[in-house]
């Protein structure tokens, strides 16, 4: 009878929590990895030399910088420049975006930001994104506890928990605390 509702139970919040699951790997892999994949943006960079002569730096007004701003099409995104150092400066784009120009060499270097639609909104799940996502994690962790015991006394005999499986689960518990502790 245990084994019967343990398969029942297991199977179907297995089917009910499985998106969450693949979601929490996806993100949870991705963010693994932030030094090599920005899951909130793509960063496209793209370095070239300023046509036109430019004015000094002393000199260099707002309708210098949306000049150099209109072959990018970012006119309209400017917000502010500034100089942080003597012959260099960085304009702010809206979004995120940036350009930094050599005013002596002309060389300037464009970062365009586009946000991951589909990957930052899963790794915002691994934030908290507010209260009602805290009551559905700790479903979603009630439930992981519930299909990994009925998943542990489901079967019985040497593939289950005093054979095969039982190995299996205490090399699975093991793995992580040997990381955790050495």
């Amino acid at each position: 009878m245990l084994r019967k509702w343990s398969r029942l139970i297991h199977r179907d919040l297995s089917f009910f929590f499985s998106g969450m699951v693949l979601i929490y790997a996806i993100s949870g892999f991705v963010m693994n990895h932030r030094n090599t994949i920005n899951p909130n943006y793509s960063v496209e960079r793209r370095e070239y030399t300023v046509a036109e002569a430019l004015p000094a730096q002393a000199d260099m007004q707002k309708a210098d910088v949306l000049k150099l701003l209109a072959p990018l099409g970012e006119e309209d995104n400017y917000t502010k420049h500034y100089f942080p150092q003597a012959g260099q400066m960085k304009v702010f784009l809206k979004g995120g975006s940036s350009l930094v120009v050599n005013l002596s060499d002309r060389q300037a270097v464009y970062e365009k930001l586009t946000r991951r639609p589909i990957l930052s909104a899963l790794t915002r799940l691994h934030y908290n994104p507010g209260q009602w996502w805290t009551w559905f994690a700790d479903i979603f962790a009630v439930g992981l506890v519930l299909i990994t015991v009925t998943g542990v006394v489901m079967l019985k005999g040497p593939k289950g928990l005093w054979g095969r499986g039982g190995i299996e689960l205490l090399a699975g518990i093991l793995v992580p605390l040997l990381f955790l502790f050495l």
